[in-house]
């Protein structure tokens, strides 16, 4: 099932999305279009993942939208900022309900670090969790109407 309207994301239950820009809303048109489904899940990844400039441009590093696999190991490449590493975070939670970079670690010291990466505290702690909180509300409809 695919995008055909924006209406998808934008008109659930007549609440408007917040977008954080003009980008964002164009990259989450565009995106919505390659998704392989149309459900909450890709709706909440794709918004998410809009939110952040870095997350845009890498989204290819983040997401195969071919397999409709998350990639974890982006997490430990050069491009990412601390910004663009909580919205990868809060993206991936929201689309896997989980915490899928915390799988291909084996030390368990590290293993607890990246799974208190995914805490609410730290990924809401900054200037993204308006949006975090909005893409929580698309992924979670029935809960946040």
């Amino acid at each position: 099932m695919r995008y055909t309207t924006y209406n998808t994301i934008n008109n659930r239950d007549n609440n408007e999305i917040l977008f954080r820009d003009a980008e964002h809303e164009r990259f989450c048109l565009q995106s919505l279009e390659k998704c392989r489904w149309c459900d909450v899940y890709h709706e909440a990844l794709v918004y998410c993942l809009g939110i952040d400039r870095d997350t845009r441009e890498h989204i290819d590093r983040i997401y195969d939208f071919r397999s409709g696999d998350v990639k974890p190991e982006c997490l430990h490449e050069g491009w990412k900022t601390s910004g663009s590493m909580r919205t990868v975070r809060m993206a991936f939670n929201l689309y896997c309900n989980g915490t899928p970079s915390v799988y291909g670690i084996k030390n368990l010291k590290d293993k607890l670090r990246e799974c208190a990466e995914y805490s609410v505290s730290d990924l809401f702690c900054c200037g993204y969790a308006k949006y975090f909180w909005e893409a929580v509300k698309i992924r979670y409809p029935e809960y946040c109407g």
